[in-house]
């Protein structure tokens, strides 16, 4: 149990199940932020080109751990980007030789650098089997990407319509739905019996479309998938205070500079890295939960990973509120930090 008091929490030292690092300049600016409060984070591999190979993952990890201040002992967990093309031999290779902990599967289209995503999900099925036979976990982009369905109901289609069958066909596949953000989804996670769990990011426990709609345009609230109604949110936020294991921290934390963010057709991502834990202390204290705390953030990822929670802790301290830069500097520019909306009184000490 974390312990407690109404104004200091420690818990163990917390993952990211979910986290960008990008590459270059930026990778090298953004990783130590990450570093600093979180022990583990799956790394994604939506890069150009994408991560699709165990050599390729196994270079990334290289250039990141490059990039870890002196001393740092942050552990990158490295996926590989699923296409029509993957080689199953290849992505066993590299999870028997611990290079990749999972592998990654966007829609073709789905959000940014997905174009190299799957199309035809039958074309992966042997791939999706062999990844059962040896415990391979799958990290899912939950949407559909027919421009004829609505933004907002491209996360209930993708169950229905993509998720559902797979999981039929490919019984004992090991699946986290990526950023969950509906009410549908977190349903369909409780409902189901196994092989299946949750990543909920900072920012959907904080902002509904409202935030990134009403009374102009906020760019940098706009993120994939979007943000749904309040019922929604009100629900991602039941579901990561409940206790459950099946849900649990992937930030999605994805920095782009300002100026890719404010184009006519911008960035989608919220840059939450450096704010995460106080963001999450304000939400499960409000909810008067700060005893899950610790579940959410440090003990339900490892354990569905099947990994061993973080020895080390973190504590987190109430008080005057906490200050943090509007933005990170990057060699390649200006990444606007993510801002709740609210003051943040809880810090890491």
């Amino acid at each position: 149990m974390p312990k407690q008091s109404p104004d200091r929490i420690t818990i163990r030292r917390p993952d990211d199940w979910h986290l960008h690092l990008r590459d270059g300049a930026m990778m090298e600016a953004v990783t130590p932020l990450s570093a600093a409060h979180f022990a583990r984070a799956i790394i994604m591999p939506n890069l150009i080109p994408p991560v699709i190979t165990g050599a390729q993952a196994g270079a990334y990890r290289d250039r990141i751990l490059a990039a870890l201040p002196e001393g740092s002992d942050f552990q990158p967990l490295m996926t590989c980007y699923l296409t029509e093309d993957t080689d199953p031999d290849d992505l066993a290779r590299a999870y028997e030789d611990n290079i990749i902990t999972a592998v990654k599967l966007y829609p073709a289209g789905a959000t940014t650098n997905s174009a190299s995503g799957v199309s035809d999900f039958d074309k992966v099925r042997p791939v999706l089997e062999r990844m059962a036979d040896i415990g391979l976990p799958l990290c899912v982009h939950g949407e559909v990407t027919d421009p004829n369905i609505d933004i907002f109901d491209r996360e209930a289609v993708f169950i229905d319509k993509v998720l559902k069958p797979i999981r039929k066909k490919v019984p004992d596949l090991k699946v986290i739905m990526e950023h969950v953000t509906t009410e549908n989804a977190v349903d369909y996670v409780r409902d189901s019996r196994s092989n299946l769990a949750a990543t909920i990011t900072t920012h959907h426990l904080i902002i509904n479309r409202n935030h990134i709609l009403a009374g102009g345009i906020k760019p940098h609230y706009y993120c994939l998938p979007v943000a749904k109604r309040e019922k929604h949110r009100i629900a991602l936020v039941a579901a990561a205070i409940s206790g459950d294991k099946r849900f649990f921290l992937g930030t999605d934390s994805a920095p782009h500079t300002d100026a890719n963010k404010l184009l006519p057709c911008g960035c989608a991502g919220c840059f939450t890295a450096i704010n995460t834990m106080s963001c999450l202390a304000e939400v499960f204290d409000a909810a008067g939960a700060m005893d899950k705390l610790e579940n959410f953030t440090s003990l339900a990822g490892p354990r569905y990973y099947g990994l061993a929670p973080n020895e080390d802790t973190i504590t987190l301290i109430k008080g005057e509120p906490a200050i943090y830069p509007d933005h990170v500097d990057t060699a390649d520019g200006p990444v606007t930090v993510f801002d709740p909306g609210f003051p943040l009184h809880w810090r890491v000490a």
